[in-house]
């Protein structure tokens, strides 16, 4: 009977196990059950949310397919991941800087687009094996040869100290990928920021969507102000690298490309070591900042300040250089002349400082003359605007750009 008696306890006692184990699985469930509800799918891959692996119906939220393939992610999730990422680069005193290819690093041709004059370069081009010190390549597989900027080797160099940088092409990934390597075989500048037009959210348009940096904490250099519609105030624009003839030619230039001439850049006095003191001055002036938390500023507003002091104190009156009954306020040369500062009016007076002019002899150049002003081409504002300081008006006068 004893025997009976504890066989029977077990049974009870292996039931009760049994119940007890059945109830936690099923609150365990009900559990993993509620978190998958509550869950708010910050991102996904394919069709997958990252967080808790519940199969999403339909796919929504930006793709960030640079970073991962199929990778997606929600608004609430950039907003967070940007806050997150910028208070880590504000920590190590840095800002981001995204950065265009074609014309603005460098200068790619198709090899059937050589001229004779240029064939001599295919005895020049370096290896692609080996990158570190060439800057003119032949990608046979691409059936390309690209050359890199002046000085673009010591610019990233310096830039990487100061920023978090990315790539942001026009061109497809596998051509982005290509020039990367030529510029960072390393890996030590961009990691995977890399992003091409296959990842843009609007046709023909570059994006910050894509970017995870804060806007107020991003600079961009392109030599396209049109690809930035929505970002112009994050924008250094770049004077064009036409290396190639045909470059030249894509843009309506008949003239001698630099490689038909055997001629460059100056690496000292180029555009990229223009554009990268410009770079050290607008960090310097966000981070020298006192009172206000770094957080809270704007590079956009110290690049607005900066670009103002090129040409304050000037006074500019334009002569034919606007079509007639044109808006001369809505003229990009009168926007641009405001931006760096000067003041731009429509009539005469003694205050004028500059007369903007293609033909010197229009009634108002001819008032400059007598009264002793400066007369200068349209060229000087954009050449002042490129340089980021105000240029000599002997270099910019009339008669000698028309003779160039």
């Amino acid at each position: 009977m004893k025997v009976k008696r504890r066989k029977m306890e077990e049974v009870e006692t292996i039931e009760e196990i049994c119940r007890s184990t059945l109830q936690e699985s099923q609150e365990q469930k009900l559990e993993e059950s509620a978190k998958i509800d509550a869950c708010t799918h910050p991102g996904s891959f394919g069709n997958m949310c990252i967080l808790c692996g519940q199969r999403l119906e339909e796919e929504s939220g930006v793709t960030f397919g640079y970073i991962h393939k199929g990778l997606r992610l929600q608004n609430d999730e950039i907003v967070r991941l940007r806050s997150t990422d910028m208070k880590s680069l504000l920590h190590h005193k840095k800002l981001c800087l995204v950065l265009d290819l074609d014309h603005t690093l460098l200068n790619s041709t198709q090899l059937v687009h050589m001229t004779s004059e240029e064939e001599y370069l295919r005895t020049q081009a370096a290896s692609p094996l080996d990158v570190s010190d060439g800057n003119l390549f032949m990608l046979e597989t691409m059936h390309m040869m690209t050359k890199l900027r002046p000085y673009v080797r010591s610019f990233l160099r310096e830039a990487r100290n100061m920023f978090e940088l990315y790539i942001y092409t026009m061109g497809d990934r596998p051509y982005a990928l290509a020039m990367a390597k030529l510029l960072d075989p390393k890996r030590e500048y961009f990691g995977d920021r890399i992003i091409s037009r296959d990842d843009g959210t609007v046709k023909h348009q570059k994006g910050l969507d894509v970017v995870l940096g804060q806007e107020s904490a991003v600079l961009i250099l392109d030599d396209t102000e049109n690809a930035w519609t929505k970002h112009k105030d994050n924008l250094i624009l770049m004077e064009r690298y036409h290396f190639f003839r045909s470059s030249c030619q894509q843009f309506g230039f008949n003239c001698k490309s630099l490689s038909e001439l055997k001629s460059d850049e100056s690496e000292v006095e180029g555009a990229l070591a223009t554009v990268l003191n410009v770079l050290k001055q607008v960090h310097s002036m966000f981070f020298d900042e006192s009172g206000d938390d770094p957080i809270n500023r704007d590079v956009t507003q110290v690049l607005k300040t900066l670009r103002k002091e090129v040409l304050k104190g000037c006074k500019i009156v334009f002569s034919r250089v606007f079509p007639t009954k044109y808006q001369a306020e809505n003229h990009h040369l009168w926007k641009m002349a405001e931006n760096l500062g000067a003041t731009c009016v429509t009539e005469l007076d003694p205050s004028v400082t500059h007369v903007v002019s293609t033909d010197v002899g229009t009634e108002k150049s001819r008032w400059a003359q007598k009264e002793k002003k400066l007369l200068v081409h349209p060229r000087w504002i954009e050449a002042s605007n490129y340089m980021w300081q105000k240029q000599s008006e002997e270099l910019f006068s009339i008669n000698q750009v028309k003779n160039q």
